[in-house]
């Protein structure tokens, strides 16, 4: 047999470890975010008890392989070398697909991505065999069951929008009993709401978890299913009672353990059904080396060897589940980027305010527009006791108050893992295909959006998240079926050299993926740890003089670049220094935003500080702005392939350049050295360059009399002007506020 395909299980086995590392960092967002988002636990305990059931069901799973063998086609119709190739494109496209997401901090479901992998290159595969063959189209059904796929969209679609009702509805329940100061009520019926979230967890982790694996006998789990209902009974008895005895005498937390429990049932059902989604492919790749090679030994050719061998239902090597649990359970303590998945979700669902990730959209609007109008007329029919009620019971703790500052309770965590193990558990149950994934995170957005997250303030932005990741999980059926079809075409006709080639492209991928990842964790890094600074008081005047600094030696920069790109009419220069502008903006806005949480960390006596701080925050967001609006015009000016400005208005702005370069030089050295004695002779300077400005306006009148300049180069260029007139202007805020706070602080008020 031909040494080629010893080459393709290598590539596969490498693969299938890389896929487990990016599936899983895609994929502990399902049963992490309540554990962390809650704060139930030290971060590493937390990883402790996923790790813990994570093994358990990766060492009793059954691994579902016959997923990846005979799930969306027909094996026994395809000859052993077109099966490989088949695999290979599932792989290819398995990985950069879920490494993409993961990058973007998206959450995505593996299932639905393994499936129509399998499909998008089993499609290709047999296209080619009839094409070769002279055959039409309707011969494809022979090699493909598309009904396996039509029945998970369906299982998406409906699941998403019973998550996300269940989850609102059993969420705005739970807060109206307990409030979000449940601690006093707690002590009664405590005990009880644990046994319920208890009950429906051990449902999930029985029927979801351990049906169909090595560790539950048929005739066991037979039983269980004819006796559903007193089993839960028994259960629910159990717990309370359990509970009740932990919290009155150990004084343990309770809904610390519930959500504990919850993130151990998720794990275990995690590892034990979605393993095949990492590793599934590998191994029916290596089975089916098997199977050709004991073939090659007996003397059939493998070039015509049809793998029925696939068909049968093989149980999967267990030494390998064990290995792939290892990698999971390595994954999900090393991995940044599974931190960044999990991260998305437990932003969208945090209780208190703060920068949003997404922006705002005409849909995200409209919604909140439509929620906000409904609520006033349902409004109208509601009692005014009852009313006043309910707003008592949904009144947020203080920020003193909240638990270990998490970005939501435990109440919450709980109902997440509750509903999310019921919904899940009886889909599977009554055979109905939904994605985990799916269901865990539109279960916590309906919880977050009843439990009044998503708050006037933040509303649209939650929004527009919310249906960001949704729209890339639809986009992934779409993206991993096209992209696997191509695959599959190249490695078709591409042959031996398509493998290697591909083979580098994903390496290369990769590689380029988790370089820009970590450009951007170091970015955010670096912008976070001055925000945060470990709840200590930060030193306002040093970190902000030093972030001044540097805004000012970038604006410069910026500013100059834009004039000479303008000068060459230099496109790629001018679209790179907006692009900087903009990013430079967008920091300044996000800054302004981030006040409140600095605030909080000053003292009383330090209301000064504060002050000045708010001060620096809106200076510095309006010079960005104005830089922003001197870059952009001057991209799209040229972009759009207009008459570049005349030599007598680069003349002038040429000019302009040198006089602010040499303001924006003298305020950066008296910021620097806190020598503020030349700040008179700036001011000077900066009368001088307004005058400059005056003139060269003036300038332009005469040649838009004159006919000089076109329009739109005599709109730009005013535009410019202005601009730069506020942007010194705002420097000019900038430097007198440092210079009154250091010299006198108590003078920044009357300012």
């Amino acid at each position: 047999m031909d040494n080629i395909y010893l080459v393709v299980v290598v590539i596969l086995m490498a693969l299938a470890v890389s896929d487990l590392i990016v599936g899983v960092s895609n994929d502990a967002v399902n049963f992490l975010n309540s554990a962390l988002g809650s704060k139930a636990a030290p971060r590493y305990v937390i990883l402790l008890v996923a790790s813990a059931g994570i093994l358990l069901g990766s060492i009793f799973s059954s691994g579902m392989m016959e997923v990846a063998r005979r799930g969306v086609f027909y094996p026994e119709n395809f000859y052993f070398p077109e099966m490989m190739m088949i695999f290979l494109a599932v792989m290819f496209t398995d990985v950069i697909l879920l490494d993409m997401f993961n990058t973007f901090g998206l959450p995505t479901s593996t299932t639905v991505s393994l499936v129509f992998e399998l499909l998008g290159s089993a499609v290709a595969v047999a296209l080619v065999k009839i094409w070769n063959a002279g055959g039409s189209m309707a011969e494809l059904p022979i090699y493909i069951n598309s009904g396996k796929a039509l029945g998970i969209i369906s299982g998406i679609l409906t699941s998403v929008i019973i998550a996300f009702i269940t989850g609102t509805v059993v969420m705005y329940i739970t807060r109206v009993i307990f409030s979000f100061h449940y601690q006093r009520s707690f002590r009664y019926i405590g005990p009880l709401w644990c046994g319920i979230a208890l009950t429906a967890i051990s449902y999930f982790a029985i029927f979801k978890g351990l049906k169909d694996t090595s560790i539950m006998p048929h005739a066991a789990m037979e039983w269980m299913n004819a006796h559903t209902f007193q089993l839960l009974i028994y259960c629910f008895v159990g717990w309370t009672i359990l509970m009740a005895l932990i919290q009155y005498l150990l004084k343990l937390n309770i809904l610390r353990l519930t959500v504990l429990a919850g993130t151990l049932s998720l794990a275990l059902a995690f590892a034990g059904n979605d393993l095949v989604n990492f590793i599934g492919v590998f191994v029916a790749g290596f089975d089916s080396y098997n199977i050709a090679s004991a073939a090659a030994a007996s003397g059939v050719d493998v070039s015509t060897l049809k793998m029925s061998g696939l068909a049968g239902a093989v149980p999967a090597n267990p030494l390998i589940l064990f290995i792939g649990g290892l990698v999971m359970v390595v994954t999900i303590w090393l991995s940044k980027k599974a931190r960044s998945v999990s991260d998305t979700e437990i932003n969208l669902a945090r209780q208190d305010d703060g920068v949003e990730r997404f922006g705002s959209t005409s849909l995200s609007r409209a919604i909140v527009r439509g929620a906000v109008n409904f609520n006033k007329k349902f409004a109208k029919y509601v009692p005014e006791r009852a009313q006043r009620f309910i707003e008592r019971r949904f009144e947020p703790m203080a920020v003193s108050e909240t638990e270990d500052k998490a970005p939501f309770d435990l109440i919450r965590a709980t109902v997440n893992l509750s509903v999310a193990s019921i919904l899940i558990a009886s889909a599977t149950s009554l055979r109905l295909p939904l994605s985990t994934t799916y269901v865990t995170f539109m279960v916590a957005m309906g919880s977050s959006l009843a439990d009044r997250a998503w708050g006037r303030e933040s509303a649209v932005y939650r929004i527009t998240g919310v249906l960001t990741v949704i729209s890339g999980w639809f986009l992934t059926a779409a993206v991993a079926f096209t992209v696997a079809f191509v695959v599959g075409l190249i490695l078709m006709y591409g042959g031996n050299i398509a493998i290697f080639v591909l083979a580098a492209v994903c390496a290369f991928i990769l590689f380029q993926s988790k370089v820009l990842f970590s450009r951007r964790q170091k970015k955010e890094a670096a912008r976070q740890a001055y925000y945060k600074a470990d709840d200590k008081e930060v030193n306002i005047i040093d970190e902000s003089t030093q972030e001044i600094c540097n805004a000012m030696q970038t604006m410069t920069k910026l500013y100059s670049d834009t004039l000479e790109g303008l000068a060459n009419e230099d496109r790629r220069k001018l679209k790179d220094t907006m692009r900087a502008a903009e990013r430079m903006y967008q920091e300044a806005h996000e800054r302004k935003y981030r006040l409140l949480p600095i605030l909080r960390k000053l003292e009383a006596n330090n209301i000064d500080t504060g002050h000045y701080y708010v001060q620096v925050a809106d200076y510095v967001n309006e010079v960005a702005k104005a830089l922003v609006h001197i870059t952009r015009p001057s991209f799209e000016h040229i972009d759009n392939n207009h008459e570049g400005l005349s030599p007598a208005q680069l003349a002038d702005l040429q000019e302009i350049n040198q006089r602010v370069s040499a303001i924006y030089d003298e305020i950066i050295r008296m910021l620097q050295t806190k020598d503020f004695s030349k700040l008179d002779e700036t001011l000077m300077h900066r009368d001088q360059l307004f005058e400059t400005l005056a003139h060269a306006i003036k300038n332009q009148i005469y040649r838009v009399r004159d006919n000089a300049s076109s329009s739109r180069s005599s709109m730009l260029y005013l535009e410019i002007i202005n601009e730069t007139k506020t942007m010194v202007l705002q420097s000019r805020n900038l430097l007198k506020a440092q210079k009154h706070f250091i010299s006198d602080p108590d003078s920044v008020q009357n300012m």
